[in-house]
């Protein structure tokens, strides 16, 4: 182990600067009347997701004697959701969030996160105001706007919405990723690599670039859109070749939740990965009555990152994993 490793990564000024920045954002939100809200690190139900792997540890005590197994929240979100359904009104949260990732220049397993979510706003009147947000933070241009359909045809050449298995390997395998592609038998895996390989390095180098109308087969925990069914009511934001933020018109119908749910975890079985319970807590508060509101999670770390203009997130966090 190197000598040095008991000290932060990151130089006290840009520690101090990070705590700036976050005192900045808090009065961001206050100017705003939106509420700040505290919800646990730890749940007795994990993601289904696919893309997301919790960290597991497990309780013993009253109650509990022959142990209960809990998850690491991937992101506050549906503990924040429980509060809306409650009254809370629109509600932030700076957090640290948990995956059970990659480390590296824009990856660590513990990270920090803003979340918030604006009842009565759609997913549009939400990338206005995390606009002004980032303008605030970074200084940085106006935000260019477009859509999933109209990124992916501009970089691949092919429309994601319609385009046929095939023509997805085909256009993967032309940029190097035959490897990956020619065994791959789900669409939105073939969708993603493009994406993020082909896509994502062609936007938002200038400017914040807003990516709204995902396929609907990655909604997530939005709403599809009453305009166009193949299209979800969804957004990512990235800046300086980072993916920022991802936001959702959120879904509030508990039925069609738990199906989602159980697609997940139907891919998960097919995948080998271990099957996830469903989080009854969250259907339930969904059952009661989720308000028509908008959410993003925003990753702080990088967001500093790129407001201190530094090349990874060990520059701005004191203690990544490898000092942990």
């Amino acid at each position: 182990m190197d000598s040095n490793h008991w000290m932060p990564a990151a130089a006290m000024e840009h520690l101090k600067r990070r705590a700036d920045i976050i005192a900045q954002i808090r009065l961001f939100f206050r100017q705003r009347d939106v509420l700040e809200v505290e919800t646990p690190a730890m749940s007795h139900s994990a993601v289904t997701d696919i893309h997301l792997h919790s960290f597991k540890t497990e309780f013993v005590g009253p109650e509990y004697v022959s142990g209960r197994s809990v998850s690491l929240m991937t992101s506050p979100e549906f503990h924040m959701k429980r509060l809306l359904a409650a009254g809370s009104g629109s509600i932030y949260q700076i957090c640290k969030s948990f995956r059970n990732e990659e480390t590296g220049r824009h990856h660590n397993p513990e990270f920090t996160m803003l979340e918030w979510y604006r009842v009565g706003f759609n997913h549009h009147q939400l990338m206005d105001e995390m606009e002004t947000l980032l303008q605030t933070v970074l200084q940085c241009d106006a935000a260019e706007r477009m859509t999933y359909q109209e990124a992916f045809q501009q970089w691949t050449g092919i429309c994601p919405l319609e385009s046929t298995m095939s023509q997805l390997k085909n256009v993967a395998c032309e940029h190097g990723f035959a490897d990956i592609a020619e065994a791959e038998t789900d669409r939105d895996t073939l969708l993603q690599l493009l994406f993020s390989m082909v896509v994502e390095p062609n936007i938002g180098q200038q400017c914040p670039a807003f990516v709204y109308n995902f396929p609907a087969s990655q909604a997530a925990l939005a709403k599809i859109s009453s305009e166009d069914p193949r299209v979800a009511e969804r957004f990512e934001v990235y800046y300086c070749g980072v993916e920022l933020a991802n936001g959702f018109h959120e879904l509030d119908n508990a039925l069609e939740q738990r199906q989602r749910f159980e697609v997940d975890n139907q891919k998960r079985h097919r995948m080998g990965l271990e099957v996830q319970p469903v989080d009854e807590h969250f259907i339930a508060a969904l059952n009661a009555g989720l308000p028509d509101c908008a959410g993003v999670a925003l990753g702080i770390d990088r967001l500093i990152m790129i407001a201190l203009k530094c090349d990874c997130l060990q520059d701005v966090v004191a203690f990544p994993f490898s000092r942990a």
